[in-house]
């Protein structure tokens, strides 16, 4: 009995301790929301792919954290601000939503990083792109991963006009994003001493691209820069092709494309053309083997979007764990603080303004006959430091308020 009663009494403090443990995490649970397109033209830029990232990422953490379960719940906001703010509304009221990641789509992104302001709720952007979410729409619970407007123009942009293409017309999606990125790389094109001769600007999803392409070309533009992304892209670039633009010499800049865009417009199509990524799958080896387990799960290579959710994910978890508690203040003021060292970047760190700073890659697409296996679609051309990709939170007009 002796022997007994010191053992019990061990177990009984341990069982105490976990206790009071878990209950720094409210609700008994931690759950993260991934709310994104998973339907649109942005389905394959983020989608469904990202949630299987976010959910790797629990898994990769032990599926625990302060001895709670962690949650992945997901759904598709339409690219519509109004229909994401009701998920997100009803995730924090109803459903104990901690955390709201992805959100693709900088009109979404806008809006819901608004309403978590206003509930104390920490978002992590990673599929949106405008410099807003960081600059005068920031807020002290947001956070931007990834890349913004600001690292896609000062890689893709700054790449051609040194090459060259100094003369640009901008075919722009007609929302947030794409007004930020036109107006980020007309900044940067300008600095550098080139011109931007016009714009015209596209629905969300248009199915009909020749009336601008074409309005470009007469500009006498030697680059014709696409403020858009996903399928508007691809559909552009397709068309571009078609009408014989690019075998005329000019050159098309794709502002915000990735790795899954390529792949559905294929080589062929998509051959020569710069771009700005924050990740390959074929860097290094620790790349090569997180793409391997996400291609198990999904049927393909992640991109940015992909991999940047699992660190969200990741990092969130990491917070939590740092400082033994879910409190948004805590966790907030902990994700401000902490370097960002995972399979995503080495040297992320995040700047007051909650935009996460890290190295990003110019990339060209392959030719066909230069590729060696399904995958194998970018040739590295340069590396954009992180301090020269992003810009510093003095510069982004970001007043924190609480």
């Amino acid at each position: 009995m002796r022997v007994l009663k010191p053992i019990l009494f061990a177990l009984s403090c341990t069982v105490a301790a976990q206790a009071a443990y878990a209950q720094q995490a409210s609700d008994g649970v931690v759950k993260i929301g991934i709310l994104n397109d998973q339907s649109g033209v942005y389905a394959d830029f983020g989608g469904k792919s990202s949630v299987e990232a976010a959910r790797m990422a629990v898994q990769d953490f032990g599926g625990k954290v302060l001895g709670v379960p962690v949650e992945i719940v997901s759904a598709d906001h339409q690219n519509k601000p109004d229909v994401a703010s009701s998920i997100a509304r009803q995730w924090y009221d109803t459903e104990k939503v901690d955390s709201i990641m992805e959100l693709t789509t900088s009109s979404v992104a806008l809006a819901v990083q608004g309403l978590s302001k206003e509930k104390k709720k920490i978002t992590m952007t990673t599929g949106a792109a405008t410099t807003d979410l960081t600059g005068k729409q920031c807020s002290p619970y947001g956070f931007h991963w990834a890349y913004d407007t600001h690292a896609l123009a000062v890689g893709t942009g700054g790449a051609l006009v040194e090459n060259g293409g100094n003369k640009w017309f901008f075919l722009t999606a007609d929302y947030a994003f794409g007004y930020s990125l036109e107006e980020q790389t007309s900044k940067f094109v300008k600095s550098k001493g080139g011109q931007v001769l016009g714009a015209v600007r596209h629905p969300l999803a248009a199915t009909d691209y020749s009336s601008f392409l074409l309005q470009a070309q007469s500009s006498g533009a030697n680059v014709i820069g696409m403020a858009n992304a996903g399928l508007d892209t691809a559909n552009a670039i397709k068309q571009a092709s078609e009408f014989g633009i690019t075998q005329g010499g000019t050159r098309l800049a794709a502002l915000l494309f990735t790795l899954a865009e390529v792949k559905g417009l294929g080589l062929k199509a998509a051959q020569g053309l710069t771009l700005t990524e924050g990740w390959y799958w074929d860097q290094n080896d620790e790349n090569r083997a997180f793409a391997k387990r996400f291609q198990e799960k999904t049927g393909r290579m992640p991109n940015m979007i992909h991999v940047g959710t699992y660190s969200t994910v990741t990092q969130y978890l990491k917070a939590i764990q740092k400082v033994g508690t879910d409190e948004t203040e805590a966790v907030a003021k902990a994700l401000h603080e902490m370097p960002v060292q995972d399979v995503f970047t080495k040297n992320g760190k995040v700047l007051p303004n909650g935009r996460m700073v890290y190295d990003m890659y110019l990339f060209q697409v392959k030719k066909p006959e230069e590729s060696k296996s399904e995958w194998d679609m970018y040739k590295q051309l340069a590396t954009i430091p992180g301090d020269q990709a992003y810009m510093k939170a003095a510069e982004s007009g970001c007043q924190l308020t609480q």
